[in-house]
């Protein structure tokens, strides 16, 4: 049930990272016609940019971890019995989710002062509010903390079932 969850959150936040890279593009596109052809670019695209490339990425790290596409290195893992290498697999998975989670809960306290305080990017025409991109990286990295102990939980059953690695970390 949790696992079913976390993947449609997981697919879901990547739709809309699909989303906002394919609005993203029709900006930029538009940014540079205006710059090049009428000498005038569309104030607060560098801001935008910016704010949207690390949204985009912290929507689709939980996917990324759950589908297998995060970078990972097997080359001890290979020369270990199935069960050593689910085991292998779901102490990487446990340091991952640490490091997740402890970026969810460091950011937390940005996220929110981000909100009171009004903080934006950028200076004179366009001003980006900065507290989306907070609390998607405190979605981001909460949701990939998440993936990351499914995976660890998933190889403890297959290396205590004797089996080899199973889920994302099997993949590569």
């Amino acid at each position: 049930m949790l696992t079913r969850l976390n993947d449609t959150i997981a697919r879901s936040f990547l739709v809309l990272a699909a989303i906002l890279a394919f609005l993203l593009c029709f900006l930029v596109v538009g940014d540079v016609i205006g710059r090049v052809v009428f000498n005038a670019p569309i104030k607060g695209t560098p801001e935008i940019v910016a704010t949207s490339i690390v949204i985009i990425c912290f929507l689709q790290a939980g996917h990324a971890i759950r589908s297998g596409g995060m970078l990972n290195v097997d080359a001890l893992l290979k020369r270990l019995s199935p069960s050593g290498q689910a085991w292998g697999v779901a102490v990487g998975a446990v340091l991952g989710a640490a490091f997740f989670g402890f970026m969810c809960w460091s950011s937390v306290p940005a996220a929110v002062q981000g909100w009171i305080s009004n903080e934006f990017e950028g200076e004179g025409a366009m001003h980006v509010p900065t507290w989306p991109t907070r609390f998607v990286l405190v979605l981001g990295c909460g949701l990939a903390a998440t993936s990351y102990l499914l995976m660890a939980a998933e190889n403890v059953r297959s290396a205590w079932a004797g089996q080899g690695p199973v889920g994302a970390g099997a993949s590569h």
